[in-house]
């Protein structure tokens, strides 16, 4: 943790009684959840500690836990008021304790009532939410504020304040009539037992530290927040101003619709939506965050970002709600659509589900271009499971839906057409009635998956009075048992081919879906003969068990025809893919495009191919798109390959004034030929190095061996050979004193094990203990080019001490006292190289010697600070 706090013990009443403050729960803490459980273990330490009370003891207290807390953004020299970053649930649940004593002996002691509320619940002279000595997060708040003021609300079931409250109540009595004891002196030394004998560690971060970085580093060491709580935390600290008022809007009642977990898939879905079809669901907090940093908002417009993000998250709430309660859908057609995806248990789906629904809601489908868009989907996976296709790239497909979904056409069809390409295996008719004719559905996918099949085939004989399958206990029936008796072998014998017996027909014809159907009796259906199903399937109410027993007989013949029926059923109800699509590629991802270009960092420039080749488009599509675009961040940062402005260059929109100007405003440097300095360009590899940052790993191009053992023929050599090769003799020589300099420093080397270009690691750490070492540099021999050393910030970045970016810009300013190399600032989370001919210069050696001395030192260090 990179901030200074104070630690000291103290108990509750140092911490809150003196003059009037505040203990404010964050708006992105979690509610209060202490369980009877954790009320019970409490009240047991605190009847111990009221025995003691009087004793002068000191050596018994109990040590209930710490309380972190940090300035309010909204302090008052005459009113402090605290942010309870850790330790909410300890501090509410004795607040209630005490609200609950103060009410036991409110009629008997008035005065000592008065006094506790006083002392630890109120500030007597503020008015509205200062009165309150601790105010609860915003859903808490009412039923928290109704025990402190004495007055009764309507408790809502479940409501764990309100039930603490009673815990603290019932127990009291309980107390005072098992006690020979005046009641209210009794009750008193309770009182004086939670206020002065559990002892708390009070930890407290100074003005300026970075509350969020304490909260995320609590995490880290045990509170194990969900991504949701991390996002939260992250996106109500960045709302000084305006939190109360968002959350009571926009958050509170998202967050009272759907649980924590279905919150954390509604933000990873966003993210998704959005178009980062590359985003898991376990990094969503550190994407989304990277996200918002990337803008380099600060102030108003950085709330302003942050507000819009969680309307639009409210927004999206009611599309997730239908997808995953479809009762909440009005349009009927929708809503069976909508309940069949949730009995499949389609959650892979939800991200093109989500797109459907957005897409209605802006007017761009109506409910039956809606309807028909979420049949393709239905078919997509019920083909797919009657095909036997595996179900294990379902979520990179359904994911990429967003970013993939064609432009120009309405939803319906431009998933009908995502859906279709080649390399998205949807079965045609010809594959599905083969597959129905032949496959061993019974064998495959998930029961419920098989069960809703059957359930939608017998839905297609349109029944007049159709089956409620809701409450229906219906399963599977083999019509031609799995265990058929001699009857049965005698009719199969009938129906055998020349080379097949009984037996291998019965394998063969047992398990396709012409043999099943849905049953409530199949334990009297079992293994029967034919004649006597018969009897019970013409009693069924369903239509395709009745038509079973029309037949006079059940043997291959019969089954295959009722399989082509069903194949038909299947071809009029599950539509089919198109022809001659193609295969799917990654559209031209504009949005992602978007993205990175609004990460370009200070100071930095990309070109047309660059980015063209980062989205796979062409330069001049790229070219095109952003002169025709209004609103993308930084569109004119982006130039010829030689650094010069487009010719014919023009604003989008509202006119920017002189590019160059603005370029310049923005850190890029001129060459004395007007073109932008190579050195601040950002390549294809650097545009992916700036949203791979994004989950949080260091985005290394090659992992550096153990330091090698002697007499094998090491990569060592064949470095210095390759070096050779390309480099200058003093060249090598400068390198071989780099490694021998490193390694008295105490580091070893580790070696590439690319059998084309070896590269060197100046490592530092245990060799062989992934994620503990750090390296400053990687060399590279040159390849016809001259080798170069390549400064791994965007490493370095994910490893202490230099996460901190003011050690990382100390230890580019030092490089940059080399001559001949000049590496931007723009390129801290990147992956910049000099030249190793650098090093042919005395002092420019002697420049870099020095600095990984001054490197070494401060990872060393790392651990004392």
């Amino acid at each position: 943790m990179d901030t200074a706090m104070r630690a000291e013990e103290t108990h509750f009443a140092d911490l809150v009684q003196g003059r009037a403050q505040q203990f404010q729960v964050p708006l992105y803490q979690r509610t209060y959840s202490w369980t009877e459980k954790q009320l019970a273990k409490l009240w047991i330490d605190i009847l111990e500690q009221a025995e003691l009370v009087g004793t002068d003891s000191t050596v018994s207290t109990h040590f209930l836990g710490s309380v972190v807390l940090a300035p309010s953004p909204l302090n008052e020299a005459t009113f402090p008021r605290w942010l309870v970053v850790d330790g909410q649930q300890r501090l509410t649940t004795l607040s209630l304790a005490l609200a609950a004593i103060r009410d036991h002996i409110s009629e008997t002691q008035p005065d000592e009532a008065e006094r506790i509320d006083e002392e630890y619940l109120i500030n007597k002279r503020k008015k509205g939410g200062d009165h309150l000595r601790l105010l609860p997060t915003q859903a808490d708040r009412p039923q928290y504020a109704a025990h402190v003021h004495g007055v009764q609300s309507e408790q809502v079931s479940g409501d764990r304040v309100a039930a603490a409250y009673r815990f603290f109540r019932r127990k009291l009595v309980e107390f005072v009539e098992a006690d020979d004891a005046t009641a209210p002196q009794d009750v008193l030394r309770v009182e004086q037992a939670i206020t002065s004998r559990l002892t708390l560690v009070s930890v407290t971060a100074e003005r300026g530290d970075n509350v969020h970085r304490i909260f995320e580093s609590l995490n880290n060491t045990g509170l194990k927040l969900s991504q949701a709580d991390l996002l939260r935390n992250y996106l109500f600290m960045r709302l000084p101003t305006r939190s109360e008022q968002v959350y009571e809007t926009h958050w509170l009642p998202l967050q009272n619709s759907l649980s924590n977990d279905e919150l954390e898939q509604l933000m990873w879905l966003q993210l998704v939506l959005d178009g980062d079809d590359r985003v898991r669901r376990q990094d969503l907090y550190t994407a989304q965050q990277h996200r918002f940093e990337s803008q380099a908002a600060s102030g108003a417009q950085a709330e302003a970002e942050i507000e819009a993000y969680i309307k639009e998250l409210h927004r999206r709430s009611a599309h997730f709600r239908k997808v995953i309660r479809p009762d909440e859908e009005t349009d009927p057609h929708v809503r069976g659509c909508l309940k069949r995806l949730q009995d499949w248990q389609a959650v892979v789906t939800y991200p093109a589900l989500m797109l459907v629904l957005d897409r209605r809601e802006h007017g761009e489908a109506d409910a039956a271009e809606t309807a028909r868009a979420l049949s393709y989907v239905e078919s997509y996976l019920v083909r797919r499971t009657i095909c036997r296709i595996p179900t294990n790239n379902l979520n990179r497909i359904f994911q990429a839906v967003p970013a993939q979904l064609p432009q120009g056409v309405g939803v319906a069809a431009g998933l009908h057409q995502l859906l279709s390409a080649e390399n998205r295996s949807w079965p045609d008719d010809g594959e599905l009635r083969e597959k129905i004719r032949t496959a061993p559905f019974y064998q495959y996918g998930r029961p419920n998956q098989r069960r809703l099949v059957l359930q939608r085939l017998e839905e297609s004989y349109d029944h007049p009075e159709p089956v409620d399958f809701a409450s229906a206990q219906l399963t599977i029936e083999h019509v031609m048992p799995q265990s058929p008796g001699d009857e049965w072998m005698r009719m199969l014998d009938d129906d055998t081919t020349q080379g097949e017996t009984a037996e291998d027909l019965h394998s063969r014809m047992q398990h396709t879906l012409g043999n099943l159907t849905l049953t409530g009796v199949n334990s009297e259906l079992s293994n029967h003969p034919f004649q006597r199903k018969q009897g019970l399937l013409e009693g069924s109410h369903l239509e395709m068990n009745r038509r079973i027993a029309a037949t006079e007989r059940w043997g291959a013949k019969e089954i295959l025809a009722r399989a082509d029926d069903l194949a038909d059923r299947a071809i009029r109800m599950w539509p089919a893919p198109l022809s001659g699509v193609g295969r799917a590629e990654r559209s031209r991802d504009w949005r992602l495009a978007h993205q990175v270009l609004a990460a370009l960092p200070h100071g930095t420039w990309t070109s047309y191919g660059d980015l063209a080749a980062f989205i796979g488009s062409g330069a001049q599509a790229v070219g095109v798109h952003l002169a025709n675009s209004e609103g993308v961040v930084n569109a004119y940062r982006v130039l010829n390959a030689d650094g010069k402005i487009a010719e014919g260059f023009r604003w989008a929109g509202a006119d920017g004034g002189d590019v160059r100007v603005r370029l310049s405003a923005d850190g890029i440097h001129f060459t004395a030929t007007g073109a932008a300095d190579p050195a601040q360009r950002l390549t294809v590899d650097d545009l992916g190095l700036l949203l791979d940052s994004a989950d949080g790993q260091a985005a290394e191009s090659d992992s550096p061996t153990g330091p090698e053992r002697q007499g094998e023929e090491t990569r060592a050599a064949r470095f210095l050979h390759q070096l050779a090769a390309d480099d200058a003799p003093e060249t090598v020589t400068a390198v071989r004193e780099l490694l021998a300099h490193w390694e008295k420093l105490g580091g070893w080397i580790g070696y590439g094990a690319g059998e084309v270009t070896t590269s060197a690691f100046l490592m530092l750490g245990k060799a062989g203990a992934p994620g503990q070492g750090i390296w400053p540099l990687t060399l590279y021999p040159g390849s016809g080019r001259g080798g170069t050393a390549e400064v791994v910030f965007a490493h370095m970045a994910n490893r202490e001490p230099f996460t901190d970016r003011a050690l990382r810009a100390d230890l580019l300013g030092r490089l940059n006292e080399m001559d001949d190399v000049s590496i931007p600032e723009g390129k801290l989370e990147l992956r910049p190289s000099f030249r190793l001919s650098v090093l042919d210069d005395e002092e420019s050696r002697e420049c870099l010697h020095a600095t990984l001395v001054w490197f070494r030192d401060c990872w060393e260090k790392r651990d004392l600070t």
